[in-house]
């Protein structure tokens, strides 16, 4: 498959490329060597993500005190 680069800088990806994605809006675009790769994003709003960050939380049994202890830890490096 190939793209091409406009003048603009946009690049228009192929249908096959894309048709995989197909409720996928947004692609976190990073550099890796000589590559560029696209990642699928879901956007969601601010307020919704942390009920779920709770929720994974306690499927995990981790705890406020977890959190706390690794990002001393992670500080720390």
């Amino acid at each position: 498959m190939l793209a091409k680069k406009t003048t603009k800088n946009q690049i228009t990806l192929p249908k096959a490329a894309v048709a995989r994605f197909k409720d996928v809006e947004y692609f976190d675009v990073t550099v890796k060597d000589n590559l560029i790769v696209l990642e699928p994003v879901k956007i969601s709003p601010i307020g919704s993500t942390l009920g779920s960050i709770r929720k994974k939380m306690e499927e995990l049994g981790l705890s406020e005190k977890d959190v706390d202890d690794a990002v001393r830890w992670a500080r720390g490096r």
